[in-house]
């Protein structure tokens, strides 16, 4: 078994940093000429650059993806009731029957429970089926060039361009996803390069065609992002009606035991050991579904930063290992996507950092959405709705 090494992920990380400084946009061919002369500059054989980045296209087809990902301003009930069926139910408990043994040596070495590998590799390739058609260099230097997110996409291509030096990755036949991500479980490769693990004990890494390779190196990374085990990462909750809802939301955490003693019950079986710090969440306010989630529900934002796919994983992982469905509720009418731009732009109006009008309801939004709820006598629990947008 074989992991990347400790001076190969401090090499990454230096030369990271200082790309997130670069420009982006402007012509695409002058870009990637910049981004020729900064890789021979970091050291990197002209020959191999040139080998590197000859033909690599601009693509509109990524552009227009990353600007199209409308599921993610879906409310919890409908984004969950359509990522997990009753098929993906069936393969994921299908899978790891087969794969039995490389979860449990997952679980065993980096503390990792098998739902949440599953429910990941479910919801990134449908198990390995389903893992892009995108070159992945044009995606990564078409999104480098774009200027939403040159920061996150930069150091990636010069992360690739390392996997090409070290014979891992082909920048003409190497696919995967619109967002440069590589693999059954669609890992960028920064990631590649700092946590992926030979799990099959091949001598190399290849995490689109192992699983033993995909599973390992989840749960390599996971584990190195803070996972802890032994540790739950969800239970859902019922909350007592009266229950101070200012207090819900990741921005409060108390122990399990004093969130008993506020009248917090969990909807089956019992909750985790009474000293353990939790936070309770309401992806659709009061009225909806509650959740009692720990420090390890927190490091999943370490793979995606989406609350909702976060929350849906985590969910899904659950059910994976036993629990029930969810008690839905009857939650209040949310927003549409426009109705939630005015939201974020009156909010912002008032001071409040919404983390950009962009219509979805993200961390920094449900905090500030929580703070007016409670200045204007409304419920508390993060949920915008109509009559809070009247107010407003």
């Amino acid at each position: 078994m074989r992991v990347f090494s400790i001076l190969a992920t401090g090499f990454f990380l230096s030369f990271g940093t200082a790309a997130s400084a670069q420009a982006c946009g402007g012509n695409f061919g002058r870009f990637v000429d910049d981004l020729r002369a900064e890789a021979v500059q970091r050291g990197y054989d002209r020959g191999l650059v040139d080998n590197f980045f000859r033909g690599v296209q601009f693509n509109q087809a990524v552009i227009n993806a990353d600007r199209r990902q409308g599921i993610f301003q879906r409310p919890f009930l409908d984004f969950s009731r359509a990522l997990i069926s009753q098929n993906r139910m069936t393969a994921a408990r299908a899978n790891f029957d087969r794969h039995r043994a490389i979860f449990e040596r997952a679980q065993g070495q980096y503390g990792v429970s098998p739902g949440i590998l599953l429910a990941f590799w479910a919801f990134e390739t449908d198990f390995g089926a389903n893992q892009g058609n995108f070159n992945t260099v044009d995606a990564l230097v078409t999104l480098a060039h774009d200027c939403r997110r040159p920061e996150l996409f930069r150091p990636q291509v010069f992360a690739a361009l390392e996997m090409h030096r070290r014979g891992d990755l082909d920048p003409r036949t190497m696919q995967g996803a619109w967002a440069g991500e590589i693999g059954m479980v669609q890992k960028l490769p920064s990631d590649i390069i700092n946590f992926a693990v030979d799990g099959d004990g091949d001598g190399r890494i290849d995490l689109r065609r192992s699983v033993p390779d995909s599973i390992m190196s989840a749960a390599a990374m996971l584990r190195a992002k803070g996972w802890r085990a032994n540790e739950p990462w969800m239970h859902e909750v019922s909350i007592p009606q009266g229950l101070d809802l200012r207090q819900t939301g990741l921005r409060t955490q108390m122990p399990v035991s004093q969130w008993a003693q506020m009248g917090v019950r969990p909807t089956h079986g019992s909750l985790p050991a009474s000293a353990l710090q939790a936070s309770i969440i309401l992806p659709q306010g009061h009225r909806g579904p509650a959740f009692m989630v720990f420090h390890n529900y927190r490091t999943l934002f370490e793979w995606n930063q989406s609350f909702i796919y976060v929350t849906t994983a985590a969910y899904f992982a659950t059910r994976i290992q036993g629990a029930p469905v969810y008690q839905a509720g009857n939650p209040d009418t949310g927003l549409n996507q426009d109705q939630m731009r005015q939201l974020q732009q009156r909010l912002s109006q008032r001071g409040f950092d919404v983390g950009g009008i962009d219509g979805i309801l993200g961390a920094n939004t449900r905090a500030a959405v929580q703070d007016i709820q409670g200045q204007l006598g409304l419920p508390a629990d993060g949920w915008p709705t109509p009559q809070l947008l009247r107010m407003l």
